[in-house]
């Protein structure tokens, strides 16, 4: 099952917080208290954000956190990448070399382009999106036509019933 890590899901509330006031700068503290996630889980992923060009931060009194660019230009892939490190299925679709048997590998191909499909999908998600903060609704390029086009290519089974 394709399943994102509680941290990603904590990190991906955090950074919908800091979307809500995008010109405040917010402590770690403050932030644990908005979103009830325990402070030492907090800093860890702020840091972690702050390491991948997420979040800004700022020291001293008045310090605290604020997202490095627009909520709109975050995508959900940025975010995921960042605490899940880069988006591979299978050994083959994380590149050449990574999986012993690729040369007669009659799959690896197809995993590859599912692999793509889903990358494609989580770029195209914002920030803004997931924080609730922009309701144009999602057009996700060429994939909703494609599915369509595919889910009626798609035989249908019936079962008949002999008595």
């Amino acid at each position: 099952m394709l399943r994102i890590s509680r941290l990603t899901d904590y990190a991906t509330v955090l950074l919908a917080t800091l979307a809500e006031e995008p010109t405040r700068v917010q402590t770690a503290t403050a932030l644990a208290e908005r979103t009830r996630i325990a402070a030492p889980t907090v800093s860890k992923l702020l840091k972690q954000l702050h390491r991948a060009g997420l979040v800004t931060s700022t020291r001293g009194l008045h310090g605290g956190y604020q997202l490095a660019r627009p909520a709109g230009e975050i995508s959900a892939a940025a975010i995921l990448d960042a605490l899940e490190g880069p988006l591979a299925l299978t050994d083959c679709a994380a590149g050449n070399g990574h999986c012993g048997i690729e040369q007669t590998c009659r799959v690896g191909r197809a995993w590859q382009r599912v692999n793509l499909a889903i990358l494609r999908s989580l770029h195209e998600v914002t920030l803004a999106q997931l924080a609730g903060l922009d309701n144009t609704p999602l057009r996700l390029t060429g994939l909703d036509r494609e599915f369509r086009t595919s889910t009626s290519r798609i035989p249908i089974r019936t079962t008949t019933s002999t008595s």
